[in-house]
């Protein structure tokens, strides 16, 4: 089979790199991809954007299946592109995907349906949201009702602060309740009828240790997520996802692709934060890694049904991901920095190096291009050693101009030990 890979980001490596290992992949394309990238597969000089361009390339180089990374694509409609081309696509259409476009959207289908989430009014005027948050108080969540790159959202903690970020994203606009709890990320593959699970994780938003700082795509994450017992996963695929599969394909939009959950887990149980149409960067980093068997059967299988009839074995090891960024990141990243010390980093043990944001120079260096510029993953034993793993990897790299977290994973390092200390005792 000939595969297209779109998108140029660390989700989009580890995808290629999955991708590349199965038998059943003949030809292997990523559009545009990175330095990375172009390791494992062919890179190909064609915009995520490019919606027509990607659909001519696909069809003059005989592409078989196409599997769309980011979530811009997806919303503009590339999947009803490809498919009314002839070209299988893995991904929900323009109509599914609104899911992610709009937030107001899948806030009024949980609504709608019983499905667990917080407490909402949406706005399009910026006077009545400042009026109903004064009326509410803080904290409170200020959220952009469309794709924003995983910065549209604003926990404020003061009205003052709830004001600001009103002005600052504009309309239109959900403001919410503050859930209290823990988050977590859950993914689940859905051909629109069956849903399948995937391994749990959970991802760090803010740029700074100890969660602090401004909201990012992601400084790291790991998996599985100690916060998502059995109970917790049952209860979220059956009080959350399912619903919404069922409920999409009553209103006549299927939902087939990635359906990956940000929840919050309450003292009442998982509740819905947003939904995301795409596997979650730097989640896929954790989770393709513990993948044992062939990741092409599941992503067609996703796309043509049968899902109910495929049985993804997961390896028992946890995996972690350190995201490094270019210094200035969210904000201002500045780009062109150096990076050196790659193989270093990828001959540690259990470690992997996923681009994210790279090019290669023309004298063969390897530069930032880009906010968030290496996700470095690692296996090991459980968590702790998953973490000790990769943060070795991440000192065998050589990358002035970056930096990044040094926490990543501290919550499920934490229960670890407590539960290891209650064992001693």
């Amino acid at each position: 089979m000939r595969v297209l890979v779109v998108g140029s980001g660390g989700r989009e490596h580890a995808l290629c790199w999955g991708l590349r290992k199965s038998p059943q992949v003949a030809a292997l394309y990523c559009a545009p991809g990175n330095a990375g990238i172009a390791e494992v597969a062919e890179c190909v000089a064609v915009g995520v954007d490019a919606l027509d361009a990607l659909v001519d390339w696909a069809k003059t180089n005989r592409i078989d299946f196409v599997v769309i990374g980011p979530e811009a694509p997806l919303v503009a409609g590339l999947v009803d592109r490809l498919e009314a081309a002839g070209i299988a696509a893995f991904g929900p259409t323009k109509a599914a995907a609104e899911l992610e476009g709009s937030k107001g959207f899948t806030k009024d289908l949980c609504r709608a349906n019983g499905i667990p989430t917080a407490a909402y009014e949406r706005f399009t005027d910026v006077a009545a949201a400042k009026a109903y948050i004064r009326r509410q108080g803080a904290p409170i969540v200020i959220k952009y009702d469309g794709l924003a790159a995983g910065k549209g959202v604003t926990v404020a903690q003061s009205v003052d602060e709830a004001i600001a970020a009103v002005d600052r994203v504009g309309a239109p606009l959900v403001v919410e309740e503050c859930l209290v709890g823990e988050e977590a990320s859950f993914h689940a593959l859905t051909d629109g009828s069956t849903v399948l699970s995937l391994p749990t994780a959970q991802d760090h938003k803010a740029v700074g240790d100890g969660d602090t700082g401004a909201n990012t795509g992601g400084m790291g994450a790991y998996s599985p997520a100690p916060v998502m017992t059995e109970a917790m996963n049952r209860r979220a695929r059956d009080e959350i996802l399912l619903p919404t599969v069922r409920a999409m394909a009553a209103m006549g939009r299927p939902f087939k692709g990635v359906l990956y959950a940000g929840l919050m887990i309450t003292a009442d149980g998982p509740k819905l934060i947003e939904y995301n149409c795409r596997f979650g960067d730097p989640e896929c980093q954790v989770m393709l890694p513990r993948l044992q068997s062939d990741l092409l059967p599941l992503l067609w299988a996703t796309r043509a049904g049968g899902l109910d009839r495929v049985a993804p074995i997961w390896r028992s090891e946890a995996a972690l991901c350190v995201v490094m960024a270019a210094k200035g990141y969210p904000e201002a990243p500045r780009n062109g920095g150096t990076i050196a010390g790659l193989e270093r980093a990828g001959a540690q043990p259990g470690a992997l190096v996923f681009h994210a944001g790279t090019r290669r120079r023309a004298d063969g260096a390897i530069v930032a291009d880009g906010g968030r510029v290496l996700g470095v993953t690692a296996l090991g034993r459980d968590v702790a050693e998953a973490q000790a793993r990769a943060y070795r990897a991440v000192d065998a790299i050589e990358f002035p101009e970056g930096f990044c977290r040094r926490d990543i994973g501290y919550r499920a390092v934490a229960r670890l030990r407590g539960a290891t200390a209650d064992k001693g005792r």
